[in-house]
Order: structure tokens, then sequence, then C-alpha cells
């Protein structure tokens, strides 16, 4: 057998290569978007991807599924799980086996058996891996999906926070209840295979090592050491991070069915007339994806800065909206990797990259930057207005007196007042910065951020409550 594990980054999303050197077929569980570099490593093994399989309806990128069967006519093994709700709708005319409780495939020597795992999700599965090619008679691991992490399991209020299904919060945790005393029955020395690491927004205490096994999980995984369901509920459910806003789309794409990608050339603008005409389009957002350091002295008006980094996926789903077309300032040597990410959330509408070398012949915003001294000192100010972008568990754990929570995610449509000298801060000084770029893309003169954040304000001593 041939297994290759395959991380993004931006997205803490794991998939996994898995192969019959024998006969030389492979499968890719949870395949991304963006592909070829998992195609590329089956081939350099001499394996030929025939199939794929997802272990949900992914709500935090968009499955890379249905772009194989049509691509490369792989067979798609997808759950049959769950009610009329949860059902794939984008199987006809491709080779797909749907799968539920109790069903079992093969490629080549390597068997899978699949496990309801509900709780994240209703129609959530698992693969319990077997490999015959070995001459093994017992299973190796399981591919858990979004069922059970290294240190922690799949939240069940997404459906709730992100789709908006009433009541689903609660009878998923109690699911989830169920389906993790069915696990805790499994043989201590399978691997787990998790979907997501930490940085995913599909848990709320994700461990970054990449594998555990069934018996390490029973031992130090929180939620495997409760065994009263009320006391599981309350504790699965309490102090989950906020759910991004694009997840409610993803749901919707993965289950209709992802567009199809086609090859083709996104517009690079390099000159200053021809981009003000564009951004004169109403439907355009500008994403300015360069370093805050850089981005903070000169954007375009209507830009949000979102820094190329990890955390750039989680924040273009918060603030990009689905009706709008993307026109990015990027450098060069980052475009095709952001073109990726931003498919990989389901941003398809790239209206055009623009070279960063012809802002200085547009007019351009900027907001300030100051320290924590001087962040203390302009709060004295009767025309000062602070903001908190940080999420509920971070303002709830303390906060600066007189600040008002306005979390960085709807800062695009939050109220906010016009007649004021708006203060920014985050926790580490990051997110503030995006949240000034919002703020100014959205008119507002006087807006500064500190450096630092509350860890910063809260280390030099000023008064928190």
């Amino acid at each position: 057998m041939y297994f290759q594990s395959f991380t993004d980054k931006n997205l803490a999303q794991n998939a996994y290569l898995i192969g019959c050197q024998r006969t030389g077929e492979s499968i890719i569980i949870d395949p991304p978007r963006s592909f070829t570099h998992i195609i590329e490593a089956a081939k350099k093994e001499g394996l030929r991807v025939t199939a794929a399989a997802d272990t949900h309806i992914h709500a935090d990128y968009v499955s890379g599924a249905r772009q194989l069967a049509v691509e490369h006519g792989v067979k798609l093994y997808l759950s049959d799980e769950g009610d009329e709700n949860w059902k794939y709708r984008y199987t006809d005319g491709i080779d797909v086996q749907l799968v539920k409780e109790g069903s079992t495939f093969s490629i080549g020597n390597i068997d899978f058996d699949v496990w309801h795992t509900p709780g994240h999700t209703p129609e959530s599965i698992s693969f319990i891996l077997t490999d015959r090619g070995g001459g093994a008679t017992e299973p190796m691991g399981i591919f858990t999906g979004d069922f059970v992490f290294v240190g922690d399991v799949g939240r069940p209020d997404l459906l709730e926070k992100a789709a908006g299904i009433s009541g689903t919060a609660v009878r998923g945790a109690r699911e989830m209840f169920q389906s993790i005393n069915r696990f805790k029955q499994l043989p201590d020395h399978l691997i787990v295979w998790p979907g997501h690491g930490a940085g995913s927004a599909c848990g709320k205490a994700l461990g970054s090592v990449p594998t555990s096994t069934v018996g390490y999980e029973k031992k130090f995984n929180w939620a495997l050491q409760i065994d009263d369901k009320n006391l599981f509920v309350e504790k699965l459910l309490k102090g989950q991070p906020e759910a991004p806003t694009y997840f409610a789309e993803m749901k919707k794409v993965n289950k209709g069915g992802p567009a199809i990608l086609e090859n083709r050339v996104i517009e690079v603008i390099g000159d200053a007339g021809k981009l003000k005409d564009v951004l004169s389009e109403e439907s355009n957002l500008v994403i300015d994806a360069r370093p805050a350091a850089t981005a903070e002295k000169g954007l375009l008006p209507n830009a949000i800065n979102i820094p190329f980094n990890k955390s750039f996926a989680n924040w273009a789903g918060w603030l990009a909206k689905y009706d709008e077309d993307l026109i990015v300032v990027a450098d060069i040597d980052d475009r095709v990797e952001i073109e990726n990410t931003l498919h990989s959330i389901g941003l398809d509408r790239i209206r055009a990259f623009a070279d960063p070398a012809i802002l200085a012949e547009t007019a351009l915003n900027t907001y300030g930057t100051i320290n924590v001294d001087e962040f203390n000192e302009q709060m004295k100010d009767e025309n000062a207005f602070i903001i908190d972008v940080r999420n509920d568990t971070e303002w709830n754990d303390g906060h600066l007196p007189d600040a008002h929570h306005s979390f960085l995610g709807k800062l695009r449509s939050a109220a906010i007042p016009d007649d004021k000298e708006l203060l920014l801060h985050c926790q580490g000084g990051a997110r503030s910065a995006i949240a000034a770029s919002v703020l100014k893309s959205r008119g507002f003169e006087n807006v500064k951020h500190m450096a630092g954040g509350y860890a910063a304000y809260k280390k030099a001593g000023y008064e928190t409550e």
C-alpha cells in the first residue's frame, strides 16, 4: 500500500492519497479543489487516481470530488446517510457509488468499511482501512473527516450558526456523543487520519500533530473523557468559535455540485487608466493581498487589505461576498496561489489582478498604526470611539474599558458612528489592521489601529476589565 497525506495550510485541511501498488489504482480521501499536485504525486509512484471519496458535505472548502469525476473520470464514493436535506445533487452523468453504514468498497487490495458517524453533520461517514495487499486481516486506521480530530471532535453547531438550520446544534451534539462512544470500541492501535488540524474553524481545540491513534485519543482527547451525555453536550457547544459566513455557501456548493473550473488566464491590470475604469464598476471588491505594513501606506479606494498568509482564506471568506467581482492587488509571485486559495472557498469571480506598481499613479487611502502608549492616550479624547474586533470568547475573557465590540468578520455591515475618531484593536494587531482597511473602504476618514493589540496593552499594565 502507498500512503501520502497533503495539507492545505490555508485551510488546515488534510487530503489523503492511498494506492494499491499491485494494481496501480489509488483513491483521494477528501480531495481539495486544487488537486494537480496529488495527481502528480500518484503518477510518480506509478499510480492512477481512479477514485475519490468525501467524508461529508464540507462547509469550509470546496470539494474537488466533482472536478475529479468530470476531468479525470474517477469514481466517487459519497455518503447516502442523512435525510433528503443531506443528499448530493450532482451525481447524474458521473460514476458514483452512494455508501452508508455497512457499505464496503475496495481500491485494488485495499478495503474500506463505511461507518456512519453523525454529529458534525447528519450525513458524516468515516472510512476504516484494511490493507489486504500487505497481508493484513485487521484494520490499520480510520479516516475520520470532521468526526474525530487530534485532541478534539467536530463541532455540531455549524448547521445552526452558519446555515441557519435551527435546533440542529443540540441534536448534533447528542449524535456526536453516540458516535464517540462507538469510536471508543475500536482497537487502540488504529491510526486516526483526521480531516483537519490546528487552525481550522471546524473545532475549538484541534491539535497540530497530523495523526494519532484511537488509544491515544481515548486517553487524552477531552471529548472522549466525558461519560455523561448532558455534560458532554454542554461542554461541546460551549466556546465554539464564530462560524464563518462563507460556510453556509460551501454547504450549498458542495451539495449541489461545485462549478467545474476551466483553464483561463486572469487579466493583470498594469495601466492606471484601465484600473480606474475597472474600479468604477459597482460590483467590484478590491482585495489587497500585500503585507499590512505595505498596504497601510497606500490602499486603493474600497480596498480591503487581507495579507496573503495562512489566515487569508478565512478572512476572505468572512469579508468577500459571492456576488462581488474581485480585483486582487498582489505581487506576481503570489498570484497563482492566491487564485487557488480563493477558488478553494468558492470565490471564483476573480475579475483581475492589479500590479502594485501602478498604485502610485492612483489616489490612495491610508490609515494610522499607533503604539500602546499612544493608543491609551488617544482613548482619553472625548471624540474617540474604541472598537474591539476580536471574537466573542476573547471579548468575554477581558476587554478595554469603554470599548465597543464589533467582530472583524461582520465589520463591513456593522453600525459605526461617522463623526468619531475610530481606534481599533484586536489581540495582537493583525486583525485590527484588516479592520482599519475595512473601515477606510467604507469611507471613514479618522481610523487608527493599535500595534501589539490587547495583549500588549495588558502587558503594559493599563486597565482592562
